[in-house]
Parts: C-alpha cells; structure tokens; sequence
C-alpha cells in the first residue's frame, strides 16, 4: 500500500465526501432512517433507496441534485460478518444524486477528482469497470480521464447494469477499485479481494425496461452513487480489514477489555467473535434509535438476532454476565456526531438491550444445557447431524434461534436438518390452522384453474349493505360444481358483493343470499343461502356458507346482503382500534406501532411494540381519551390517493401489509389517520362507548390490548354486574364492600396455609427423627435414604437438614411423593462429604433422572423433583449405592 496515502478519520472522510459535493451545487440531506417508507422493504438497505420513488417518477426532488451519508442495514450474508475483511450488517453509504440534471460525463469526471486530489488516492493504484455494451463510458474513462485501456474491465450484465424490478428505471454501472498491489502488474482479475477492493460506485440510470424487455431512453436520466465509508477508511488508513478503522476498531477494543483480551495476540476465532460483537453492537444502537423493538416479526426479529448473536459471540470469547451496554457507550459516542438521535435515544438504547441482554442470557442456560444434551446423543450415535424435530423444540419451546443452533453445532463439525425443522414447523403451523380456519385448501387452487372464465369479484360494501349479484362459481368440498342442494356446504364466488372480505385484522361479513327472482314476482323472500364468512383468495370474494332451502345454480342471480347488527359492530370496533392506537402514541409513546390486529363483531384486539407493561393508570387515560373522542363526534373523511401524498399527509402505514400506488386513507381529523381498506364509522359518535377489557404481554416487546365496543360494551357490562350481585349475595356484602371482604378472607386463608405449613414440617421432622436409629455406617460417615410418604418440598427440605446436622458428617437422601405424577427428592451433605467428590446438586439430579425429572443446587444442599413415582424405590436404591461407593 503507497505510503503517501494521507491518514484521514472516518468522520473526515464522511464530511469531505458531502463537502465535496455541496460544493458543486448538491444539496446535503440528512440520513434517512433505517426504517424505510416503503412498506414493501424491511430496512434501508442503500443509500438511494430514500429517493426511490423520485427514480421511480412518484415524487418531485426538493433539489435536483443531492449528496447523503445514509446509514444502512443488510444480514443476508450475516455468517460472513467478522470472517472476511468487508462484509457487514451496519454499514454508511455516502453518495451523490442527480434527479434529471447532470449525466455520465460530469459523474466520471466528479468521481475521479474526489477520488484522486480530495483523497489523494494514487492514479496508478486504480481500476474500473464498465458494462460491456456501455461504450460511452468506456471511452468517458479512456480519452477524458486517461485510464488505460487494460486497466478498464468490461462486465457483464450480472456485475455492471442496476435494475429496479423486472420492469421500470435500469442503466449500467461504472465502478472504482483500489488496487493494493500495482507492482503484480497488469493481470487484472476483480474478483481476487485481497488485492482489489470496490470503492465507489457509479449506476447510470438512463433507460426504462418493459414487459418484453425492450429498453428505451429515459425522459430524464439519473445518477445514483455509492461509496462505502468503511472501505474507503480501511485504504486511507492502511488497515488490513474495514474492523480496524476507527469507525469500528473503539467498540472492538471495548469488548476484548471486557473479556480480558489483547486483540492483536489473540487467535482468530477470537477475533472473529469480536468483530461480530463490533459491527452488530454499531447496527443494534442505530436501530433502536430509530425506533425499532426488539420482537419476533419483521425488523424487530433482526433486532433481536443480531442483539443475540453478540450476546453468543461475547460468552464464546469468555464474558459471562452482561456487557452489551458497556459496549454500546462506545458505539454510540463514535457515531453520534453523525447520528444525534444516538444520544436523544441514549436511554431507550440501554433499556432495550438491557432488557434483550438478561431475556436471552437465561434463555441461552436454558437452551445451550438441552442443546448440548442434543449434540453429545448425536456424537454418542455416530451421526453427524441433528434432527430437526429436535432443533424445532429448541425454537418453539425454549426459544433458542435455529441461526444460533447451527452455529453452536458447526463449532462441533454437526450439520442440522434445515429440511427437518421446516417441516415441524410447518406441522405446527398447520395445527394452528386446522383448530382456526374452516377455509378449504383446495379452493385456491379450484379458482386459479377457473380464473380465465371468470371476472373479479367487484366490492361494494363501503356504501351498500345490500345489492343484485350473479352467481359465477359455487364450490362443494373445493369442487366447481353447476349446483348445490339444501343442507351443502358450499363457497360461492359472486360478480360483485357488498360483503366485506376478511382482511386487515377485520372479520368477514355475515348475511344471507335472497332468491331474487321470488322478489321479482312479489313472493315473499325465502332464504337461499346463509353465509357465515367472506375471504379474499387473490382477486376473488369467496363466500363461505350452506344453502338452506332450494338449490343454488350457476348463472342464477341473488340478493346479497350483509347482516347489518354484525357490520355495524365490526366497523365500530375497527374504528376503535385506530382511536385506541392514537391513543397509546399520545399517552404512552408516540413510536408504539401496530404489531397485529383483530376486529371481530363482539371485541377487538391490538398488538403493538412496548418494551415494558401499560400501567392502570395510563389504561384508564387511553379509556377515557378514547370515550373523550367518540363523544366529540369527530367525522371520518374518507379518500383515495397517492401513498406518497397519503405519507406526506401523516398517514400511519402498518409494516406487512401490501400498498399499492394509490391508497385508501381513514382519517378522523384531529385524532387519527391510517392507510386502511376496512369498514368504519361515519362519525366517532356511532361508536357510543369503549372499555378496556385486558392488557397482556404476548411475546417479548409485543403487549395486547383487548376491548369493547359499543353494544358489546352493555354485554360486557351485564356479564359483570350478574358476577358482582351473586359475589353480594355470598358474601352478604353491597359491592362497594366486596374487596375489603375478599382481601381479610385472603389473609385468613394465608395465615391457615402458613399454620398447615407449620403443622406439616412439624410432622416431617417428627417422621425424621425416627430414621436416626437407622441410620447406616459407611467408614467415618453416616447415611440415610429413604422416603417420607406424601410431605410436601419445603417440609422434606427441612427434614434433611436437621438430619444432616444431627448427624454431623453425614449424608441425607430424602423423598415424598407429595402428589399422584410427582416426586420430591432433597439431597444435605456435610463438608466432608463434599471432600469425597460428591456435590449435593449433582448428585440428586443424577437421581432424578431415573424418576423422569431433573434438579440440582448447592454442594450441600440440593433439590430436584421428577414425574413417574413408580421408579422411587428403584432410584433410593441407586442413591445407597452411590453414596456406599463414594464414601468408602
């Protein structure tokens, strides 16, 4: 590496990069968050992805030229992070962006000046690329800026032409490596990364693609640069890798003092786990300052791997308690400079991975003991992998990540079945479904054969509750049939339908298909059909029901109407759930999202992002704000429009869901504004009355609100006044005395269960004192096993360790079978029976085993339960046994 370079700091880089082209008339923009506004993507994966929709021609630029250092997150190669000298999770990419202004010529030209006199990169020790068919540039590079033409490669399509989708905006690319050995001469291969490295990249976004793939100019033609600041700090401060810049190297140094380390002189494995914990350490305190929780879905899944995977790779390298947070000191004072929101967020930062940190730890003493369990069997077996049934449990039951059972498994050379776990969980999955849809497999795949001879359904429910409709397809058992007689069940495709389809977390319409043709004749309307739920398969409404009287025939027409009672209550408690997330942001924290929802006829429910419980105060605040906004009667105002106006308006777009370019938004002006295609209210006021009914926690991050809504409410209400007269009437107390008299019975029952409590270890130690006479003799020692009929755990406990200590060197084995399925076991040694190698919390865990259970403890005291009481005798036995041959 050319000695002249001059040693710049990451922080140097960055503000030179962004000085550079402010001065040639770019406007500097912040970084944009690493939650992106398009719902279809995770996270901000790349610098240009905040002007997509300016590429795209869905947005006007504030300026036609523009320069960022956006901050970015990618984990798709997450196994490579700390192997290779470049892969990443958190990384920066400064770039430069010209909406329709300047093109090829003055991108090359402005690349090669920075590169060259701002960094001071030697001309010699440069190469690029260009795409093959890309002539322009080729000759851009050769005759204007001199390039030689061997030292110019040209690329393939794969390597050198940028696409936005399979259609739409696409141009080729034009890269600069730096080359750390120009002395190896002209034999130029780019793929070989210890001599070459891609430094800044140049997308000419000069063409639009169509369906047939045929390319035609752009109106306006782009410029979307990347230039990777760790890369450009690992040639500018001759580091061996982007880990030893001082954008990274601080937290690294933080770590190994933590664990004790000197990372020059340790090997590499070691240093491995510290650049995991370097660079996800960067990732997880920027994503948080965003706003993103850690939880089980979407980004805050990211979060918490990543926050996991540092955990790991911290007691890999020997930190046994918690660090995280010491290490993020370090992290966030490197960036916050660039980023200020790290140091607003400081404490949400530390709460969050102090929170995640103890979760998994104990999830990790939990998982890790089972997970070695696992590993020694398969060893013992002779295979080399581990099934995935076995890795599923770990998943589902102790919450132990398949990504890190690998790792732990591939430290032992064990390969797990991928295949395997993704089809427990699939049983799983399909339990789940099979206890909660009635929907029938096979009648997608009924409607996608049928999908060229039939329309899409047409939705009219937002303003008709009732409407004429052709019947187009009827399906038996997921069969297209012609006709379907009284007392089938069938589902029904229509060619328009006011019944709203299951979607958003709203439960689909309930009503009835009428023969219209008796309506036509002035018969009275007789039933035809009762449908009990609608679901959208693709472009389809598929009404699930049973034909009552009569038979229902292909072509025939009906009168579908909704039961207007089940409408009215669903779009109550689906405007409700907005008012309730508005709110939970106004009341509690103003970044709580929507996690899941569910609008039924008679509840509703809410998941969202909270890190800790929703206390009793602020519940009753949410209550009464809520009720505050129905009684002001706040109007909905109802209007389609672009996502992009929607968003500028403030619109609330839950991640997950599928928006198209234009949008629906439900707004009630001053309160809340969601993207939204359910059913809604008029005006707040329709909603009359809303109750919080529960608040629980549902997985870690995630809490559940569930409530009522207008006539529910009065149904919720009576349900507890019925409970509070009968409570009256036992107690012969008014309700206002109810919890004074509940609270003296609970105390006269503790203090009864303390009294039995008494009696029983009373009883226990009487029983004990008898077996001293018994007692054996082993050497020096004294022993005794032996079991206490049905005395519970704690009377048991105590009953060994009076006997212990009576008998002075000693060691006491007792067991109970307190109830029918389980077993008792308690274990007292002396010192000097810890002297001859046995240790209390071992022993009596190796005992338990025999009766299906496990324990352990102290070196003197232990105790450990098990479930087949059957094998008692046969493990006091192995107890005398091992005791006899230890002691002697």
């Amino acid at each position: 590496m050319p000695s002249s370079l001059q040693f710049l700091s990451g922080s140097e880089i960055r503000q030179k990069f962004l000085d550079f082209y402010a001065q040639r008339g770019h406007k500097i923009l912040p970084s944009a968050s690493l939650v992106p506004e398009d719902p279809t993507v995770l996270l901000t994966i790349a610098g240009m992805l905040p002007f997509k929709p300016i590429f795209l021609g869905q947005r006007s630029p504030q300026s036609p030229r523009a320069t960022t250092s956006q901050k970015c997150i990618r984990t798709n190669d997450i196994e490579n992070v700390g192997r290779t000298a470049r892969h990443h999770t958190f990384f920066e990419m400064l770039g430069n962006f010209s909406f329709g202004d300047y093109f090829k010529k003055q991108a090359i030209a402005w690349a090669w000046e920075l590169c060259t006199e701002v960094f001071n990169l030697p001309p010699q020790n440069l190469v690029v690329s260009v795409f093959r068919e890309d002539r322009e540039a080729f000759d851009l590079w050769n005759k204007e800026i001199g390039i030689p033409p061997h030292r110019i490669q040209r690329m393939g399509e794969d390597d050198n032409f940028w696409v936005s989708g399979p259609t739409g905006p696409c141009g080729p690319c034009s890269e600069i490596y730096y080359d750390f050995h120009p002395e190896k001469g002209d034999d130029i291969n780019l793929e070989d990364d210890t001599r070459f490295i891609e430094v800044y990249n140049l997308v000419f976004m000069q063409y639009n693609r169509d369906a047939a793939g045929n390319l035609t100019p752009l109106q306006n033609q782009n410029i979307d640069t990347g230039m990777g600041l760790e890369r450009m700090a690992q040639v500018l401060q001759k580091v061996p890798n982007n880990y030893e810049t001082d954008l990274i190297f601080p937290i690294i140094k933080t770590a190994a003092e933590i664990a004790g380390i000197d990372y020059t002189q340790a090997d590499e494995k070691t240093k491995v786990s510290l650049k995991v914990i370097g660079d996800h350490v960067r990732a997880v305190v920027n994503m948080i300052a965003d706003e993103i929780r850690a939880s089980n879905i979407g980004r805050g899944y990211v979060l918490r791997r990543l926050i996991r995977r540092a955990v790991r790779h911290g007691r890999l390298i020997g930190i046994e308690g918690r660090f995280l947070t010491q290490v993020a000191d370090t992290a966030i004072a490197l960036c916050e400079s660039a980023y200020p929101n790290l140091r607003q967020r400081y404490e949400a930062i530390q709460t969050e991975l102090a929170r995640e940190e103890a979760n998994f730890l104990r999830t990790l003493e939990r998982g890790e003991k089972l997970l070695e369990e696992i590993i020694e069997k398969v060893k013992d077996s002779g295979a080399n992998q581990i099934n995935g049934k076995d890795a599923f449990t770990l998943y589902d039951t102790y919450g132990f990540p398949l990504e890190l059972t690998q790792e732990i498994a591939e430290e032992q050379r064990i390969t797990v079945d991928i295949a395997g776990f993704k089809r427990a969980m699939e049983e799983q999955q399909n339990r789940g479904k099979e206890a909660h849809e009635t929907i029938d497999l096979t009648v997608q795949g009924s409607l996608d054969k049928l999908a060229e001879n039939i329309h899409t359904t047409k939705f009219l429910g937002y303003h008709q509750l009732s409407s004429n409709a052709q019947v187009q397809v009827i399906l038996v058992n997921g069969k297209s049939v012609e006709e379907a007689e009284a007392r089938t069940e069938v589902q029904v495709v229509l060619d328009r339908t006011p019944f709203y389809a299951e979607s958003g977390g709203q439960i689909g319409d309930r009503g009835v298909f009428i023969n219209a043709k008796d309506v036509e004749d002035k018969n009275v309307g007789w039933l035809l059909v009762s449908v009990g739920n609608v679901k959208k398969e693709s472009d389809f409404f598929v009404h699930f029901g049973r034909v009552e009287k009569g038979n229902l025939r292909v072509g025939d027409t009906v009168i579908a109407q909704v039961n207007i009672s089940s409408r009215r209550r669903a779009q109550a408690n689906h405007t409700a759930t907005h008012l309730l997330q508005a709110a939970l942001r106004q009341i509690v924290d103003s970044s709580i999202s929507q996690a899941g929802s569910l609008v039924d006829f008679d509840r509703l429910r809410f998941d969202f992002n909270c890190p800790r419980a929703i206390t009793s105060e602020e519940l009753q605040d949410i209550e009464d704000c809520v009720n505050n906004w129905i009684g002001e009667a706040h109007r909905a105002e109802i209007a389609e429009m672009a996502i992009a106006d929607a968003k500028e308006k403030g619109a609330i777009a839950m991640f997950g869901e599928k928006y198209g370019d234009v949008v629906r938004v439900v707004d009630f002006q001053g309160v809340s504004m969601e993207l939204c295609g359910g059913t809604h209210v008029s005006n707040t006021a329709e909603i009359g009355l809303f109750k919080i009914v529960s608040e629980t926690g549902i997985s870690s991050g995630i809490r559940r609100i569930e409530a009522v809504s207008g006539q529910a409410v009065l149904d919720y209400l009576n349900v507890r006044d019925r409970v509070i007269r009968d409570l009256g009437d036992r107690f012969k107390a008014k309700p206002e005395e109810l919890p004074n008299r509940i609270t003296n019975l609970q105390n006269e029952l503790k203090a009864n269960q303390k009294e039995l409590a008494a009696l029983k270890a009373e009883l226990a130690i009487a029983k004990s004192d008898q077996l001293l006479i018994g007692a054996e003799s082993v050497g020096e020692f004294k022993i005794i096993v032996a079991e206490l009929g049905n005395v519970d755990t704690e009377a048991l406990k105590t009953a060994a360790e009076r006997l212990q200590q009576k008998l002075g060197n000693a060691a006491v084995i007792l067991a109970s079978v307190p109830e029918p399925d389980k077993v008792s076991l308690v274990a007292a040694f002396s010192p000097d029976v810890n002297k001859k190698g046995l240790q209390a919390g071992k022993f009596i865990g190796q005992i338990a085993k025999i009766c299906g259970g496990s324990g352990g403890g102290r070196p003197n005291l232990a105790q450990a339960g098990g479930r087949d009481p059957s094998k008692l005798k046969a493990a006091l036995e192995s107890a005398r046994n091992l005791l006899v041959e230890g002691l002697q």
